[in-house]
């Protein structure tokens, strides 16, 4: 029980981290914005965090695939590659191409939610100085680097 509160600081954590890049993206007018950034965030840490519960869980009901060591096999990167697919199918939702003017928008708020979705993994392993630095860092690009693209480039949004 006490371990199932850890997880859910952990995924609470992860939503308050994306929920300040939501709020960019809110105040940027975009697509994904604050309950978008939060959810695939907490998401994402809540997914990785119960690899280890559902690991055990999968060993103590079943008793299936177990090898030599009497480990269920499990490989944390195919999860990661899951998660990876999916948030890059909702981040897919969000880029829109004009048929007027050729222009493409929503790439960034993509990509943003992708980097929601990897704070809510550092979150889950327990790299919450990352997490922070990674929140403040992808901040700093959505908002200081659109300011300089739009100042010195011919980029509009």
């Amino acid at each position: 029980m006490i371990s199932e509160l850890y997880i859910f600081m952990d995924v609470f954590i992860a939503s308050i981290l994306t929920m300040l890049i939501g709020i960019e993206r809110e105040r940027a007018d975009k697509a994904a914005g604050i309950r978008t950034n939060m959810i695939v965030g907490g998401f994402t840490c809540l997914v990785v965090a119960i690899i280890k519960p559902l690991t055990n869980f999968l060993q103590e009901y079943f008793k299936v695939a177990q090898h030599s060591s009497g480990m269920v096999e499990i490989d944390p990167i195919r999860i990661v590659q899951a998660i990876v697919i999916g948030v890059s199918f909702i981040g897919a939702g969000t880029i829109i191409k004009s048929r007027e003017d050729q222009t493409i928008t929503g790439l960034t708020t993509a990509a943003t939610l992708l980097y929601s979705a990897g704070i809510g993994i550092c979150v889950a392993i327990k790299m919450y100085l990352l997490a922070v630095c990674l929140t403040v860092f992808v901040l700093v690009i959505n908002k200081t680097v659109n300011y300089l693209a739009k100042k010195y480039t011919s980029v509009k949004d």
